[in-house]
């Protein structure tokens, strides 16, 4: 069972250096030119409704961060990597399914419940961070634990060029949350939510659609769920890994 474990942790550590890899990449010419168009599209929208967009997100999000439900979960102590990671698997698969039927039953429902899948998906994935949280064994009760979800949703659903920014904030991640403001209202919303449309507007506003909006809903919830679970896994690898780094350092 011991040499189970230890191959798990070692090919948690492959997958952990590919997906840094990733993280670190610059963006390709494609991901400048999609940049590019983007934000010449919000360029067309007026301030006011960037502003009513931004209020709304944050005030959605926060009372989900702060909701007594989810900070009160007991995180996970005394298990191995593998362990918690097997159980991880399994919650990610529950939220998956659970993403899809919702996106499949507001993608059939046309504009009015496609416009209602908004909430109830960043609601699912936002739960989602909560139990991958605490399986990994932190407390949300820590204001700045939930600081690294939001850095953990935003790695997740961020363009290239914005990816290696928020990466490189959650790097040893012990020493900088330290400097984190003391306000949560201080985190960059307006960044944060539009960066959030940006990404899933392509995926997303074919489920408006009539017919094909069921089928759209079910595969690109599916998808964009996988995405945030598996940004999760490695954000909270780099953890394990630097925590067992620095713990080796000690001792010597």
């Amino acid at each position: 069972m011991t040499d189970l474990f230890a191959a798990s942790e070692e090919n948690a550590r492959r997958e952990l250096a590919a997906w840094q890899e990733k993280m670190l990449r610059p963006p390709s010419l494609t991901d400048r030119l999609s940049r590019r168009m983007q934000q010449k599209m919000n360029s067309f929208i007026p301030e006011k409704i960037h502003r009513a967009i931004t209020a709304t997100m944050k005030q959605m999000i926060r009372g989900v961060l702060f909701g007594a439900e989810f900070v009160s979960r007991k995180p996970v102590t005394g298990i191995s990597l593998a362990e918690k990671e097997m159980k991880v698997l399994e919650r990610i698969n529950f939220y998956r399914t659970a993403a899809a039927a919702e996106g499949g039953i507001t993608g059939a429902g046309g504009i009015l419940l496609g416009l209602a899948d908004f909430p109830i998906f960043l609601s699912l994935k936002l739960k989602l961070l909560f139990e991958i949280s605490a399986l990994y064994g932190y407390s949300a009760d820590d204001y700045r634990e939930r600081i690294y979800l939001l850095y953990i949703f935003q790695l997740a659903f961020s363009s290239a060029e914005k990816r290696r920014e928020v990466y490189l904030q959650m790097v040893n991640w012990e020493t900088q949350k330290h400097n984190l403001p003391a306000d949560i209202h201080q985190f960059d919303w307006r960044s944060f939510q539009q960066e959030y449309r940006d990404y899933i507007d392509l995926a997303k506003m074919a489920q408006l659609i009539p017919i094909i909006g069921a089928p759209v809903g079910v595969v690109a919830n599916y998808k964009l769920t996988n995405k945030l679970g598996v940004t999760a896994m490695n954000a909270y690898r780099m953890r394990w890994f630097e925590r067992a780094a620095n713990a080796g350092l000690a001792k010597r």
